[in-house]
Protein backbone atom coordinates (compact mmCIF):
# COMPACT_ATOMS: atom_id res chain seq x y z
CA UNK A 1 0.00 0.00 0.00
CA UNK A 2 1.39 3.51 -0.71
CA UNK A 3 2.34 5.57 1.56
CA UNK A 4 0.22 8.48 2.87
CA UNK A 5 2.55 11.48 3.48
CA UNK A 6 0.57 14.08 5.48
CA UNK A 7 2.08 17.94 5.31
CA UNK A 8 1.44 20.50 8.55
CA UNK A 9 2.02 23.80 7.03
CA UNK A 10 2.07 24.89 3.24
CA UNK A 11 4.43 27.24 2.73
CA UNK A 12 7.55 27.26 1.33
CA UNK A 13 9.09 24.07 2.87
CA UNK A 14 6.46 21.97 3.52
CA UNK A 15 4.71 23.29 0.05
CA UNK A 16 8.44 22.03 -2.01
CA UNK A 17 8.52 18.58 -0.18
CA UNK A 18 4.52 18.07 -1.28
CA UNK A 19 4.88 19.56 -4.61
CA UNK A 20 8.52 16.87 -5.22
CA UNK A 21 6.78 14.10 -3.46
CA UNK A 22 3.67 14.63 -5.20
CA UNK A 23 6.12 14.89 -9.08
CA UNK A 24 7.02 11.47 -8.08
CA UNK A 25 3.56 10.37 -7.59
CA UNK A 26 3.21 9.80 -3.98
CA UNK A 27 -0.13 10.53 -2.17
CA UNK A 28 0.24 13.94 -0.26
CA UNK A 29 -2.56 15.51 1.66
CA UNK A 30 -1.22 19.67 2.16
CA UNK A 31 -2.83 21.03 5.42
CA UNK A 32 -3.50 25.24 4.37
CA UNK A 33 -5.96 27.96 4.77
CA UNK A 34 -6.63 31.03 2.77
CA UNK A 35 -6.49 31.93 -0.34
CA UNK A 36 -3.66 29.43 -0.62
CA UNK A 37 -5.84 26.40 0.00
CA UNK A 38 -8.63 27.85 -1.91
CA UNK A 39 -6.18 28.02 -5.02
CA UNK A 40 -4.80 24.71 -4.31
CA UNK A 41 -7.95 22.92 -4.17
CA UNK A 42 -9.45 24.27 -7.25
CA UNK A 43 -6.51 24.25 -9.73
CA UNK A 44 -3.38 22.20 -7.83
CA UNK A 45 -0.35 23.00 -6.49
CA UNK A 46 1.76 25.34 -8.77
CA UNK A 47 5.93 24.43 -8.53
CA UNK A 48 8.31 26.81 -9.67
CA UNK A 49 11.48 25.34 -8.85
CA UNK A 50 15.54 25.76 -9.93
CA UNK A 51 15.79 21.88 -9.54
CA UNK A 52 12.45 20.47 -11.34
CA UNK A 53 10.83 23.54 -13.07
CA UNK A 54 7.33 24.46 -13.76
CA UNK A 55 4.70 22.15 -12.83
CA UNK A 56 1.19 21.98 -12.04
CA UNK A 57 0.96 19.01 -9.38
CA UNK A 58 -2.14 17.29 -7.78
CA UNK A 59 -2.38 17.29 -4.16
CA UNK A 60 -5.19 16.74 -1.59
CA UNK A 61 -5.28 19.72 0.22
CA UNK A 62 -7.69 20.65 3.39
CA UNK A 63 -7.82 22.53 6.67
CA UNK A 64 -6.58 20.82 9.81
CA UNK A 65 -10.14 20.25 11.23
CA UNK A 66 -11.43 18.21 7.99
CA UNK A 67 -8.50 16.09 8.09
CA UNK A 68 -10.37 12.47 8.80
CA UNK A 69 -7.63 10.04 7.67
CA UNK A 70 -4.64 8.44 9.03
CA UNK A 71 -1.14 9.30 7.46
CA UNK A 72 1.85 7.10 7.83
CA UNK A 73 4.87 9.77 7.37
CA UNK A 74 3.84 13.45 9.43
CA UNK A 75 6.11 16.50 8.57
CA UNK A 76 5.28 19.76 10.66
CA UNK A 77 6.41 22.52 8.66
CA UNK A 78 4.58 25.19 10.43
CA UNK A 79 6.51 28.21 11.81
CA UNK A 80 7.91 27.53 15.63
CA UNK A 81 5.11 29.78 17.09
CA UNK A 82 2.39 27.54 15.87
CA UNK A 83 3.07 24.20 17.49
CA UNK A 84 0.55 24.11 20.12
CA UNK A 85 -2.14 24.42 17.26
CA UNK A 86 -0.88 21.69 15.68
CA UNK A 87 -0.56 18.94 18.27
CA UNK A 88 -4.38 17.70 18.31
CA UNK A 89 -3.98 17.55 14.35
CA UNK A 90 -0.88 15.35 15.41
CA UNK A 91 -3.00 12.56 17.27
CA UNK A 92 -5.72 12.35 15.24
CA UNK A 93 -4.05 11.40 12.33
CA UNK A 94 -1.62 9.49 13.78
CA UNK A 95 -2.13 5.64 14.11
CA UNK A 96 0.65 3.35 15.94
CA UNK A 97 2.96 3.18 13.20
CA UNK A 98 2.84 6.82 12.29
CA UNK A 99 6.51 8.67 12.15
CA UNK A 100 6.47 12.38 12.48
CA UNK A 101 9.04 14.59 11.48
CA UNK A 102 9.37 18.45 13.07
CA UNK A 103 11.12 20.58 10.24
CA UNK A 104 11.43 23.73 11.80
CA UNK A 105 14.02 26.16 12.32
CA UNK A 106 14.13 25.85 16.08
CA UNK A 107 15.85 23.42 17.98
CA UNK A 108 14.57 20.66 20.34
CA UNK A 109 11.26 21.24 18.25
CA UNK A 110 11.31 17.24 17.82
CA UNK A 111 11.16 16.85 21.69
CA UNK A 112 8.99 19.94 22.50
CA UNK A 113 6.45 18.03 19.92
CA UNK A 114 7.01 14.50 21.81
CA UNK A 115 6.40 15.56 25.30
CA UNK A 116 2.70 16.86 23.45
CA UNK A 117 1.68 13.86 21.81
CA UNK A 118 3.52 10.94 23.98
CA UNK A 119 2.41 8.02 22.20
CA UNK A 120 2.89 9.19 18.16
CA UNK A 121 6.65 8.76 17.35
CA UNK A 122 8.45 11.68 17.04
CA UNK A 123 11.89 12.29 15.09
CA UNK A 124 13.59 15.59 14.05
CA UNK A 125 14.57 17.33 11.26
CA UNK A 126 15.94 19.88 9.86
CA UNK A 127 15.88 21.62 5.97
CA UNK A 128 18.17 23.75 4.03
CA UNK A 129 16.26 25.12 1.19
CA UNK A 130 15.54 28.84 -0.13
CA UNK A 131 11.35 28.12 -0.43
CA UNK A 132 8.49 30.97 -0.43
CA UNK A 133 4.94 31.12 -1.37
CA UNK A 134 4.84 33.56 -4.30
CA UNK A 135 1.13 33.23 -4.90
CA UNK A 136 -1.75 31.81 -3.60
CA UNK A 137 -1.53 27.79 -4.15
CA UNK A 138 2.14 29.07 -6.10
CA UNK A 139 5.34 27.59 -4.31
CA UNK A 140 8.32 28.81 -5.38
CA UNK A 141 12.12 26.98 -4.87
CA UNK A 142 15.03 28.88 -5.75
CA UNK A 143 18.68 27.39 -6.57
CA UNK A 144 19.56 23.87 -6.49
CA UNK A 145 19.81 23.21 -2.37
CA UNK A 146 17.30 20.99 -1.17
CA UNK A 147 18.18 18.76 1.43
CA UNK A 148 16.34 17.38 4.66
CA UNK A 149 18.32 16.20 7.09
CA UNK A 150 16.25 13.67 9.38
CA UNK A 151 16.51 11.40 12.29
CA UNK A 152 15.82 9.26 15.52
CA UNK A 153 17.15 9.96 19.00
CA UNK A 154 18.21 6.99 20.92
CA UNK A 155 15.61 7.05 22.99
CA UNK A 156 12.93 6.79 20.48
CA UNK A 157 13.49 3.13 19.52
CA UNK A 158 12.84 3.42 15.85
CA UNK A 159 13.59 0.98 13.40
CA UNK A 160 16.14 2.10 10.72
CA UNK A 161 14.44 -0.13 7.99
CA UNK A 162 11.41 2.65 8.79
CA UNK A 163 14.06 5.84 8.59
CA UNK A 164 14.89 3.98 4.99
CA UNK A 165 11.45 3.84 3.66
CA UNK A 166 11.43 7.44 4.29
CA UNK A 167 14.42 8.67 2.74
CA UNK A 168 13.73 5.98 -0.48
CA UNK A 169 10.73 7.89 -1.17
CA UNK A 170 12.11 11.45 -0.23
CA UNK A 171 15.71 10.35 -2.78
CA UNK A 172 13.29 9.09 -5.41
CA UNK A 173 11.47 12.52 -5.31
CA UNK A 174 14.69 14.48 -5.84
CA UNK A 175 15.33 15.49 -2.34
CA UNK A 176 18.92 14.94 -0.91
CA UNK A 177 18.02 12.73 2.88
CA UNK A 178 20.76 11.87 4.49
CA UNK A 179 19.39 10.23 7.62
CA UNK A 180 21.78 11.58 10.64
CA UNK A 181 23.74 9.94 12.94
CA UNK A 182 23.09 12.42 15.70
CA UNK A 183 19.96 14.54 14.93
CA UNK A 184 20.77 17.03 18.32
CA UNK A 185 23.58 18.09 16.46
CA UNK A 186 22.42 18.69 13.18
CA UNK A 187 19.26 20.31 14.30
CA UNK A 188 21.81 22.48 16.38
CA UNK A 189 23.75 23.17 13.26
CA UNK A 190 20.87 23.97 11.50
CA UNK A 191 19.15 26.71 13.99
CA UNK A 192 22.90 28.07 13.76
CA UNK A 193 22.99 28.89 10.34
CA UNK A 194 19.35 29.87 9.92
CA UNK A 195 19.79 32.51 12.82
CA UNK A 196 22.79 34.16 11.50
CA UNK A 197 21.37 34.22 8.48
CA UNK A 198 18.06 35.53 9.36
CA UNK A 199 19.31 37.74 11.56
CA UNK A 200 21.79 39.20 9.59
CA UNK A 201 19.46 39.65 6.37
CA UNK A 202 17.07 41.49 8.60
CA UNK A 203 19.27 43.50 10.66
CA UNK A 204 20.53 45.11 7.22
CA UNK A 205 17.61 44.37 5.13
CA UNK A 206 19.79 43.11 2.33
CA UNK A 207 19.44 39.75 0.23
CA UNK A 208 21.82 36.93 0.81
CA UNK A 209 24.10 38.14 -2.33
CA UNK A 210 24.81 41.25 0.26
CA UNK A 211 26.24 38.66 2.76
CA UNK A 212 28.09 37.06 0.35
CA UNK A 213 30.78 39.68 -0.14
CA UNK A 214 33.86 40.92 2.18
CA UNK A 215 32.46 43.54 4.01
CA UNK A 216 30.57 44.77 7.63
CA UNK A 217 27.24 42.44 6.66
CA UNK A 218 29.63 39.19 6.67
CA UNK A 219 31.64 40.22 9.49
CA UNK A 220 27.99 39.97 11.78
CA UNK A 221 27.41 36.94 9.74
CA UNK A 222 30.75 35.90 11.17
CA UNK A 223 30.19 37.18 14.17
CA UNK A 224 26.73 35.20 14.78
CA UNK A 225 28.03 31.99 13.94
CA UNK A 226 30.91 32.16 16.46
CA UNK A 227 28.37 32.70 19.56
CA UNK A 228 26.15 30.40 18.61
CA UNK A 229 28.87 27.82 18.02
CA UNK A 230 29.80 29.13 21.59
CA UNK A 231 26.71 27.86 22.84
CA UNK A 232 26.61 24.33 20.56
CA UNK A 233 29.96 23.87 22.48
CA UNK A 234 29.02 24.82 26.39
CA UNK A 235 26.14 22.37 25.57
CA UNK A 236 28.31 19.36 24.29
CA UNK A 237 27.32 19.42 20.86
CA UNK A 238 29.94 17.58 18.87
CA UNK A 239 30.69 19.75 15.59
CA UNK A 240 32.22 17.44 12.51
CA UNK A 241 33.43 20.50 10.96
CA UNK A 242 33.81 24.32 12.34
CA UNK A 243 30.98 25.53 12.65
CA UNK A 244 32.08 29.19 11.05
CA UNK A 245 33.26 27.87 7.64
CA UNK A 246 30.07 25.71 7.45
CA UNK A 247 28.13 28.38 8.02
CA UNK A 248 29.75 30.36 5.41
CA UNK A 249 29.70 27.68 2.74
CA UNK A 250 26.02 27.04 3.37
CA UNK A 251 25.64 30.84 2.99
CA UNK A 252 28.14 31.10 -0.25
CA UNK A 253 25.78 28.23 -2.22
CA UNK A 254 22.79 30.27 -1.06
CA UNK A 255 20.95 32.62 -4.47
CA UNK A 256 22.32 35.89 -4.02
CA UNK A 257 18.55 37.41 -4.22
CA UNK A 258 17.08 34.65 -1.65
CA UNK A 259 15.81 36.03 2.04
CA UNK A 260 15.12 34.01 4.99
CA UNK A 261 11.00 33.72 5.65
CA UNK A 262 11.87 35.43 9.31
CA UNK A 263 13.06 38.31 7.31
CA UNK A 264 10.21 38.40 4.69
CA UNK A 265 7.61 38.29 7.58
CA UNK A 266 8.82 41.39 9.14
CA UNK A 267 9.01 43.02 6.13
CA UNK A 268 5.53 42.58 5.71
CA UNK A 269 4.71 43.38 9.45
CA UNK A 270 3.44 39.45 10.11
CA UNK A 271 4.03 37.34 13.28
CA UNK A 272 7.96 35.78 12.74
CA UNK A 273 10.31 33.59 14.35
CA UNK A 274 12.32 36.32 15.54
CA UNK A 275 11.96 34.93 19.41
CA UNK A 276 13.37 31.53 18.39
CA UNK A 277 16.03 32.66 15.97
CA UNK A 278 17.31 35.70 17.84
CA UNK A 279 16.19 35.96 21.77
CA UNK A 280 15.98 32.50 22.44
CA UNK A 281 19.50 32.40 21.38
CA UNK A 282 20.39 35.55 24.12
CA UNK A 283 18.61 33.84 26.22
CA UNK A 284 20.36 30.53 25.97
CA UNK A 285 24.01 32.73 25.81
CA UNK A 286 23.01 34.30 29.24
CA UNK A 287 22.34 31.20 31.31
CA UNK A 288 25.16 29.19 29.56
CA UNK A 289 27.86 32.41 30.35
CA UNK A 290 28.17 33.60 26.82
CA UNK A 291 29.09 36.84 25.82
CA UNK A 292 27.33 37.68 22.95
CA UNK A 293 27.99 41.09 21.94
CA UNK A 294 27.11 40.72 17.65
CA UNK A 295 23.14 39.40 18.75
CA UNK A 296 22.77 42.13 21.44
CA UNK A 297 23.60 44.60 18.54
CA UNK A 298 21.01 42.41 16.46
CA UNK A 299 18.32 42.15 19.13
CA UNK A 300 18.53 46.52 19.63
CA UNK A 301 16.69 46.85 16.51
CA UNK A 302 14.44 44.02 17.55
CA UNK A 303 12.99 44.15 20.57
Amino acid sequence: MATKYLIIGTGGVGGSIAGFLALAGHNVTCIARGAHLKAMQENGLKLKSGLKGDHTVHVNACLSEEYNDKADVIFVCVKGYSIDSITELIERASHKDTIVIPILNVYGTGPKIKRKVENVTVLDGCIYIVGFVSAPGEITQMGTIFRLVFGARKEDNVAYERLLAVQKDLQESGIKAPISEDINRDTFVKWSFISAMACTGAYYDVPMGELQKEGTKRDTFVGLSRESAAIGKALGITFVEDPVTYNLKVLDKLDPASTASMQKDISKGHESEVDGLLFSFIAKGEELGIDMPTYRLVAEKFR
